[in-house]
C-alpha cells in the first residue's frame, strides 16, 4: 500500500535504552499525542529503516513488540496500521475550548461561543439540510467544466502563465464578466472596473476594509446576512438596523436615521432580500440613490442570485442606475455553478478597484487563476447561459412543489411565494419557541436555520429560512415531513 507522507521520529542513539524500544516508545507517544490517529497507516519496514538509519530487523522488532501490545494491528499484503481499537487521545487539556490563549490574542479576539453561520449539522449523516439558499451542485455540466479545466491547464503551461497573474484577476474573465454586466444588468463597466475575488464574501469584506476608517456606521436592515454583519464588525465599523416590509428596506426609517448620524455605507440585497426573499420597488430604489446623494453615503449592493428569477425578466440592479459612483455591485458566480469553486466579482469605480487589488495582494495575492481561465471560456462560449437556463427550469419547479408541500404539510406557515432566488421565508405561529424547533427538528433529522439568526438585534423573530434548490423532491418530502413533525410536538404541547 502507498504510503504518502514519512514519519518524522527522533531517537536518541547514546540513551542506554535498545533502539527498537525507542522506537515502540516513540511511535506510542505519538499515537496518545493524536498525530497518529487509529486506522492511520504506518510506513513499511523498509521505509522506517531508511528513514532513521536502522536495520529493518529492528524496526520489524519494534512494530511486533506495538503488535502485541495492542497498539497497532495488520493486514496482509496492505501493511501495519495504527489499531482502530484505541479510542481519540489528545495529550494534556482534553477539553480544547479551556486552552489558555496568549495575553495578545486574547485581548485582540472577542469571544463568540455561537455557532457559526451555516454550520447545519454538517458533519452528521442522514440530515436533510434547508440550507439559507444555495444551489444543487449535482446539477452542474462536470464533462462540459472539466473540459474547460484541461483547456485552461493546457492554455496556462504553454504559455508560462501558471506564474502570478493580476491580483483583480485574469483579464479573459474580468472582460467576460464586464461584458456581462453591460448585456445584461444594463451596467456601464470596462475591465478596469472589475475585480474577480474568491465568492462574494470576500467582496463583502473588501468593501467592508474600505470603511473601516470611516466616523460613520453602516446600516443594514435588521434582518439581514450573518457573515456580512460579522465581516463589518470585525473592522471595528458601527452597525446601524432599520426595518422593512413588503417593499423592501424602509427608507423614510434611513432617512430618520442620517438626520440624526452619520452614515457611511448601506449594506443591501435588493434583487432577493436575504432573508425575507421581497424585492426592493423601483420607487425605492430611486430614493435610496437620492438619500446616497443627499447625505454623501456608499452603496454597498449584494446582487447574490440575480440570475434566478421565475415571474419576469430580472430588474437591473441598483447599480445600473447610479450615476455618481456610488454603488458598490458584489456579485457570485459561485450561485451559478457550485458554491465550493468560489468565485465572485465586484464592479465598482477604478479607484475603488484598485483599492481592493492592494488589498487583496496583502492577503491573497491572487485568485485561483485556472478556475478563472475555465469559467471565462464557459462565459465565452455561452455553457454558463445554457447551464443557467436548464438549472433556473428545475429551481423553478421545485420551489413550486416547495410551495404546494409547505401548504400540505405546515399549513400554519405563512409566507409570500418569491418571483425569484433559492429558498422560502416562513413565518410561524408567534409562540412558537424557536430555539426549541431547532432542536426538535433535528432529532427528526432535519436541520434549519431560524430567523434569529438573521437579526442583527438578536429579535426571537418566529420564522425560518427554508433554502429548497439543493433537495429534490424526495428529499423535500422527507425534510418537510420532519420539520412539520417537529412544529406539531410545540403546538399540541
Amino acid at each position: 500500500m502507498l504510503r504518502n507522507w514519512y514519519l518524522t521520529l527522533v531517537l536518541e542513539r547514546a540513551a542506554g535504552v535498545p533502539l527498537h524500544l525507542q522506537l515502540v516508545q516513540a511511535i506510542i507517544q505519538e499515537i496518545q499525542r493524536g498525530r497518529l490517529l487509529p486506522g492511520t497507516a504506518l510506513p513499511g519496514s523498509r521505509t522506517i529503516a531508511e528513514a532513521l538509519a536502522l536495520n529493518r530487523k529492528t524496526v520489524v522488532q519494534a512494530y511486533d513488540e506495538l503488535l502485541a501490545q495492542g497498539w497497532i494491528e495488520t493486514e496482509a499484503r496492505r501493511g501495519a496500521f495504527v489499531s482502530t481499537r484505541l479510542p481519540l487521545q489528545q495529550e494534556g487539556n482534553d477539553d480544547p475550548a479551556s486552552v489558555q490563549l496568549p495575553s495578545s490574542f486574547a485581548r485582540a479576539l472577542p469571544e463568540n461561543n455561537a455557532m457559526p453561520y451555516g454550520d447545519l449539522a454538517a458533519n452528521v449523516a442522514g440530515v436533510i439540510r434547508f440550507s439559507d439558499g444555495v444551489p444543487d451542485a449535482r446539477l452542474v455540466p462536470f464533462d462540459v467544466l472539466s473540459r474547460a479545466y484541461r483547456h485552461a491547464l493546457v492554455f496556462s503551461a504553454r504559455a508560462n502563465r501558471l506564474a502570478y497573474d493580476d491580483p483583480r484577476g485574469n483579464s479573459l474573465l474580468r472582460v467576460a464578466i464586464a461584458d456581462m454586466l453591460r448585456a445584461e444588468r444594463g451596467m456601464g463597466v470596462t475591465e478596469a472596473q472589475i475585480c474577480v475575488v474568491r465568492g462574494s464574501q470576500m467582496g463583502i469584506y473588501l468593501s467592508a476594509r474600505l470603511l473601516a476608517a470611516s466616523d460613520g456606521c453602516v446600516v443594514m436592515e435588521d434582518l439581514s446576512y450573518p457573515p456580512a454583519r460579522e465581516a463589518f464588525a470585525s473592522f471595528g465599523i458601527a452597525l446601524e438596523y432599520i426595518p422593512q416590509d413588503n417593499s423592501g428596506m424602509d427608507l423614510d426609517a434611513l432617512a430618520a436615521l442620517c438626520a440624526r448620524r452619520k452614515v457611511s455605507a448601506i449594506y443591501t440585497t435588493p434583487h432577493h432580500q436575504f432573508p425575507t426573499t421581497v424585492m426592493l420597488s423601483v420607487e425605492r430604489r430611486i430614493r435610496l440613490l437620492e438619500l446616497a446623494r443627499q447625505h454623501d453615503f456608499v452603496i454597498i449592493e449584494d446582487d447574490y442570485d440575480h440570475e434566478f428569477h421565475f415571474s419576469h425578466s430580472p430588474m437591473l440592479p441598483l447599480a445600473s442606475m447610479d450615476t455618481d459612483g456610488r454603488v458598490i455591485h458584489i456579485g457570485s458566480l459561485s450561485k451559478v455553478l457550485a458554491p465550493g469553486l468560489r468565485l465572485g466579482y465586484i464592479a465598482a469605480p477604478e479607484t475603488v478597484i484598485n483599492r481592493c487589488m492592494r488589498d487583496i495582494i496583502l492577503i491573497d495575492r491572487q485568485g485561483n487563476s485556472l478556475t478563472e481561465l475555465a469559467v471565462a471560456e464557459l462565459m465565452r462560449t455561452g455553457e454558463i447561459k445554457r447551464h443557467v437556463r436548464r438549472s433556473l427550469k428545475i429551481y423553478k419547479e421545485r420551489r413550486d412543489y416547495a410551495v404546494t408541500r409547505v401548504r400540505e404539510m405546515i399549513p400554519s406557515a405563512v409566507f409570500t411565494i418569491p418571483p425569484g432566488g433559492l429558498a422560502l421565508w416562513l413565518e410561524l405561529d408567534a409562540r412558537m419557541d424557536m430555539q426549541q424547533l431547532q432542536r426538535d427538528a433535528l432529532v427528526q433529522g432535519v436541520a434549519i436555520l431560524t430567523g434569529q439568526l438573521f437579526s442583527g438585534t438578536g429579535s426571537a423573530i418566529p420564522a425560518l429560512r427554508l433554502g429548497y434548490a439543493s433537495l429534490d423532491q424526495q428529499e423535500l418530502d422527507k425534510g418537510l415531513a420532519g420539520l412539520a413533525l417537529a412544529i406539531e410536538q410545540q403546538i399540541g404541547a
